[in-house]
């Protein structure tokens, strides 16, 4: 028998069986809630429960603490109903207008940007259209029922094709794939677009993106829609990286100085010394940031990286800048805790 999930404030409603998770029960109901990894490892999903019990599921006690669970507080993707429930989440949308699929393309391009990272083109098929919002990603299917997600970096404006940035992990398996033995025109199959971080088109707040690394990928498809579909908001990117080769499109992100009004550029190095002769900010990306702007209650956040600069970020910023819980968009890459991948 399903349980009856209610959503707050929002009042939507769906059913979700008791091996069934939350967000997966939601998903197929056409409810996005927030989301990302799908494997309680990033936190994007976490919600509280206003009503009801739940079995929380494997969980990385980092990212659900002990705390947390006596606050209420749960991993949607993890967590599965073990009575009728009541959920507080203020970002939900209805999905129904972007189907997810499962499609095959072909490689395109491939292209060494840095010396561990890949910038992967993928064409898709003629007959299949194939929709997404700004700052989704899609999951590669692989054998063994394995999936690696990774981030789409273009614009969805007349997309044919699908552009993924690929940081080699040391001893993984498919990035070492395709570093090492993918070619153009190898086939590989994907679903999606799948996640919750994308542009929130509806609010005219300023914008302020924060990428760590590869992070700079859905950062870059939302720049380049808000280029193409000619927004006007105003958006500052803070760029982190260790060195000036984890800036591995540097250029591209100072050009967008020049083609869009309101936009700066502040790339962050954390691990550069001195003498080699940078100039430009040094240390955390995300303090920088609080550096910049003591106060983001008027603002918005797009960020993406690895979990550890999300957490930080999420946390410094609510606590010291006053920005807004709901305001915080957030895409945690969470390659460094699976050596497969």
């Amino acid at each position: 028998m399903p349980f009856r999930v209610s959503i707050q404030p929002g009042g939507q409603q769906f059913d979700a069986a008791e091996d069934t998770t939350i967000l997966q029960a939601a998903l197929d109901a056409g409810f996005l809630l927030p989301y990302g990894c799908r494997d309680g490892a990033c936190g994007s999903c976490k919600g509280r429960i206003l009503e009801g019990s739940v079995d929380y599921g494997k969980v990385s006690p980092t990212t659900l603490t002990d705390t947390d669970k006596k606050a209420g507080l749960a991993l949607f993707c993890c967590a599965k109903p073990r009575s009728d429930l009541v959920l507080e989440s203020k970002q939900i949308t209805h999905s129904s207008d972007i189907p997810v699929k499962k499609l095959p393309c072909r490689v395109q391009r491939l292209e060494k940007v840095a010396s561990d990272v890949m910038i992967l083109e993928l064409k898709l098929p003629a007959s299949e259209q194939f929709r997404f919002r700004a700052g989704q990603y899609i999951d590669f299917l692989l054998p063994g029922n394995r999936r690696r997600s990774f981030s789409i970096a273009n614009a969805p404006e007349a997309a044919t094709h699908l552009e993924l940035h690929v940081r080699r992990i040391e001893g993984g398996t498919f990035t070492g794939q395709v570093f090492e033995q993918m070619k153009e025109k190898d086939i590989l199959r994907f679903e999606g677009p799948l996640g919750s971080f994308f542009l929130r088109e509806e609010s005219t707040k300023p914008i302020v993106l924060l990428a760590g690394g590869t992070g700079f990928a859905p950062i870059k498809s939302i720049v380049e829609h808000v280029l193409k579909a000619g927004l006007k908001r105003s958006m500052i990117l803070y760029w982190g990286a260790r060195n000036l080769e984890g800036l591995y499109l540097d250029d591209l992100a100072a050009k967008w100085e020049q083609m869009l009004p309101g936009f700066k550029y502040v790339p962050v190095l954390s691990d550069m010394p001195a003498d080699l002769g940078w100039k430009g900010r040094t240390g955390l990306v995300h303090e920088a940031v609080m550096a910049d702007l003591p106060d983001l209650s008027a603002h918005q956040v797009y960020a993406c990286g690895a979990p550890a600069m999300i957490e930080a970020a999420q946390a410094d910023f609510f606590e010291k800048c006053a920005l807004p819980r709901e305001e915080f968009f957030a895409d945690a890459f969470t390659y460094a805790a699976d050596a497969t991948i």
